[in-house]
This record gives structure tokens, sequence and C-alpha cells, in this order.
């Protein structure tokens, strides 16, 4: 296994990693809509803050020798399925290949954002 670390999305805020590459997978952590050079939130709705975790999760994506379109796998995280619309949107835009996916509502996520990705793609 090889751990992928990236300046280009959020470091990890607890004891994990950004991501890992095992055999021909890449597999992140959950990315959150943090600005990786700021540590911001990226806006106060499911939209921009859906774009800037998807642009994380790209990141570490690109850091593991992979991209969107090897993506074989999501699982995604809401605060509020009222999103579940403008989320869609925001994401198929970013994973045209149409991988399988969860999405679930949880209660609250870190730092009170409105959406979580992670990802499994092939390298």
């Amino acid at each position: 296994m090889i751990k992928i670390s990236t300046d280009q999305a959020p470091a990890a805020i607890g004891p994990y990693s950004q991501g890992f590459i095992t055999g021909n997978l890449v597999i992140t952590s959950g990315q959150i809509p943090a600005d990786p050079a700021t540590g911001e939130i990226a806006g106060p709705d499911i939209t921009a803050q859906a774009h800037q975790s998807c642009k994380n999760v790209g990141a570490v994506l690109r850091a593991g020798g992979s991209d969107f379109d090897k993506v074989v796998k999501t699982t995604c995280f809401l605060a509020d399925m009222g999103d579940f619309a403008a989320f869609n949107a925001v994401y198929a835009t970013y994973f045209t290949g149409a991988p399988a996916r969860s999405c679930v509502a949880v209660k609250t996520l870190p730092r009170g954002v409105l959406c979580e990705i992670e990802a499994i793609a092939e390298r």
C-alpha cells in the first residue's frame, strides 16, 4: 500500500490519510468542501459545497494516478436529503461515467458541512 498525500486537497483533520493506493485501486477518504489553500468551507449552499468536495476528490484521485473517469464506486453523505437534486446536478458534471454509488443522509458531518464524498477508482 502507498499512502496518498497532496496539498491540492485538504489535509486530514484526524488520524487518517487522504487516500491509499492498493494494487490497481485508489481509495480516497471522504472529502468535505474545504478549500485546500485556506481551510475555509466553500460557500453556504449545497451547490458550492458539492463542487468543492468533487474538486477535492479529484485532487486525491490524480495524486494517486487516477481520475474521475476511472471511478467505479462512490459513497456520498448529505446533511439534508432535500439537497439531493442540487447535489446530483453538480455530481453528474464530475462523475460522468456514472459509477456505482451509495448516497445517504447523515445527522451531521465534520465542520457542519452539507456533503462529503469518497471514491474508489482504478489506476
